[in-house]
């Protein structure tokens, strides 16, 4: 797991599914890879907004080790945050963004 707690942990494809589909209504996925520098620059905000958030499960897939995952979801740039809505995709963050940018628009679908 590369998170320091459970609040954005690290998931598989197996575990995927079940989450984006669970009792949390909104759900943010960040597909990133640990070769990739904007991807670790993102990476303690995701932690920090997962702490802020209670209310939104944020979850990581290492698109090396998931590549399955990361053709169905057509991830072509890194680091890429998708946000679900009851099980759906509902917004794309695409890039580094700031702390700012990304808790507004994960906030606008609570």
């Amino acid at each position: 797991m590369v998170a320091k707690n459970d609040s954005a942990m690290e998931v598989t494809n197996e575990e995927f599914n079940e989450i984006i589909n669970n009792s949390h209504k909104v759900v943010v996925v960040d597909f990133f890879a640990e070769w990739c520098m904007p991807c670790l620059m993102i990476s303690p905000i995701i932690e920090d907004l997962a702490e802020q958030i209670p209310k939104v499960k944020f979850t990581k897939i290492n698109i090396d080790d998931n590549q399955e995952l990361a053709q169905k979801y057509n991830i072509s740039s890194i680091p890429c945050l998708i946000i679900f809505k009851d099980g759906k995709e509902v917004d794309r963050i695409i890039g580094a963004q700031t702390a700012e940018v990304i808790e507004s628009k994960v906030k606008a679908f609570l």
